[in-house]
């Protein structure tokens, strides 16, 4: 009775997995049958080509003046003259503004005539060091022969250096005198403001009759011969930028229109609050077309290859994590899975170093494709069918 039981038990299990795996295997094969029958995909298909690459950084800043400096008088007075107005040129050395200097005339007057009164009384201390001098030798003489008393010799002595004392003093004065007199002839030349450097008037502040206070700016000066462009760049293409690279500036301003610099300066930290680092590109200017302040585009090449195997961009996807295509043999219909290593990426180009690509890469419609998948190419739509129909085949594409 036992084993009746047991062997009825295993009967009832194996019965049990049975009917488990025959919806399984049911499937398995239907999967197979499907895969054999299911209709091509309709894909679009570009050639691989060999041919030149660019890896363009693109990057926005502003045009600044290669130098400026603003001119500003060193003392205070009324401005009687000023020869220039907003975008007037200007050389080095040229007169700019005229500050009224009738005082600063009179104290170089003033000092002049101090210096000489200071020079009179040095002359005289000299006249009397000198007779103090002969004073002294006589003493020491008529001491020497017993004709001198200790007393006298010792009273020409004092005076001696007394008398030198006053000279030493009456020179020093002449040298403040001096000093004070070209002071005021230094006080006297601010009056007249000068260009310190070539250049265009940028702004103008002040009009010819203000009262100025020192260092009261009159006049901006910009030179543009060569301009500079700053702009910031990420951490990620701080690596691919070097001093001396060659950039390419547009501006709004003349459509068409690039001009040539080089990567001047680069900052060497990033701004802790932007993770941003500085850049500055040098552009020459002798045309004075880029103005300070306008808005700038940089185009910076950080790698060119003149040959190289490349494809279209849209051909190159992600799956799994992997950088993959897929590629149509010549003389098949069928889509191949290919993992492929990229170079220089560009929104319409991608370069791809490995492997060699033998026949045509799918731009459009990947996502519909396995390993092995059939296709149908776009030409061949349009080939088999018109009107409607091809309408109809560019919207299933899509």
């Amino acid at each position: 009775m036992k084993n009746r039981i047991i062997i009825g038990v295993s009967i009832l299990v194996f019965i049990i997995i049975v009917i488990r795996l025959i919806p399984l295997l049911t499937k398995g094969s239907g999967s197979g049958l499907s895969d054999q029958g299911r209709p091509p995909v309709a894909v679009e298909v570009a050639p691989a080509r060999f041919g030149p690459i660019k890896e363009i950084r693109r990057f926005t800043g502003t045009v600044f003046p290669y130098n400026q400096y603003i001119v500003a008088p060193k003392v205070a007075g009324r401005v009687i003259q000023i020869g220039k107005r907003i975008g007037d040129p200007v050389s080095r050395g040229e007169v700019i503004a005229r500050i009224d200097d009738a005082e600063y005339q009179q104290a170089v007057r003033e000092a002049e005539a101090s210096l000489k009164i200071a020079e009179a009384s040095l002359s005289e201390a000299r006249s009397q060091v000198d007779l103090a001098r002969q004073e002294r030798d006589r003493a020491k003489s008529l001491e020497s022969r017993g004709m001198a008393t200790a007393a006298e010799l010792d009273a020409a002595l004092s005076n001696y250096e007394a008398r030198q004392a006053r000279y030493d003093l009456a020179l020093a004065q002449v040298d403040q005198r001096r000093a004070m007199l070209e002071s005021s002839r230094i006080r006297l030349g601010y009056t007249v403001l000068t260009a310190s450097g070539s250049g265009f008037i940028g702004e103008r502040f002040v009009d010819e009759g203000a009262l100025l206070a020192p260092n009261t700016a009159v006049v901006l000066v910009v030179e543009i011969d060569s301009v500079i462009v700053r702009t910031t760049i990420t951490e990620r293409d701080y690596g691919h930028i070097e001093k001396g690279q060659p950039v390419k500036v547009l501006v709004d301003a003349f459509q068409g229109m690039d001009f040539s610099g080089n990567v001047a300066r680069i900052a060497p930290m990033m701004q802790q609050e932007s993770r941003m680092a500085e850049i500055e590109v040098e552009v020459d200017n002798a045309s004075h077309m880029l103005k300070p302040g306008m808005f700038a585009r940089i185009e910076v090449v950080t790698a060119e290859k003149d040959s190289t195997q490349l494809v279209p961009s849209a051909a190159v996807v992600e799956r799994g994590g992997e950088t993959v295509m897929f590629i149509v043999p010549d003389g098949e219909s069928v889509a191949r899975f290919v993992r492929v290593t990229t170079g220089i990426v560009t929104p319409e180009l991608t370069e791809i170093v490995e492997p060699h690509i033998n026949g045509q890469v799918v731009t459009l419609g990947q996502h519909l494709l396995d390993d092995g998948s059939p296709v149908i190419l776009e030409k061949e739509i349009h080939g088999q069918s018109g009107g409607a129909d091809s309408s109809r085949g560019e919207r299933n594409i899509r």
